[in-house]
């Protein structure tokens, strides 16, 4: 499973792949589902308000650091591996080449990418997270 995937699975838990081969329209919603259509080989994910569900889940555990600006605290309270290995790997994933590996440009670039990454696929995301 791809970092960005498991991002998107510690969030919303319920999301799951879209299996539409491409040309075809993607399985429709059960009824009284909030769930996105999403395009061909994009996680489908629920309308949900990602900085709320986050803001949420950071005060289950005691606070998430600075979640919304850092990378690393970001995958620390997601559970995720947040090593310069991962961080690499997120970054090949997103195609985010600014700076060093591990840098504070780097880890900041990651960021971004995660919240514009999160409302290209569907989430909620306040327009101040995406840039």
């Amino acid at each position: 499973m791809s970092i960005f995937s498991s991002i998107l699975h510690k969030i919303f838990p319920s999301a799951t792949a879209a299996s539409a081969a491409p040309g075809t329209a993607p399985a429709a919603a059960p009824a009284g589902s909030t769930a996105a259509p999403a395009a061909s080989g994009s996680p489908a994910l629920a309308q949900g308000d990602v900085e709320a569900i986050l803001t949420e889940l950071a005060a289950k555990k005691g606070g998430g650091g600075n979640w919304k600006t850092s990378i690393v605290d970001l995958l620390k309270m997601l559970d995720l591996d947040s090593s310069l290995t991962a961080r690499k790997e997120l970054a090949q994933e997103l195609n985010v080449h600014a700076g060093e590996h591990g840098s504070a440009e780097q880890n900041i670039a990651l960021s971004e990418a995660v919240w514009q990454q999160l409302a290209q696929n569907g989430g909620k995301v306040p327009d101040s997270l995406k840039s």
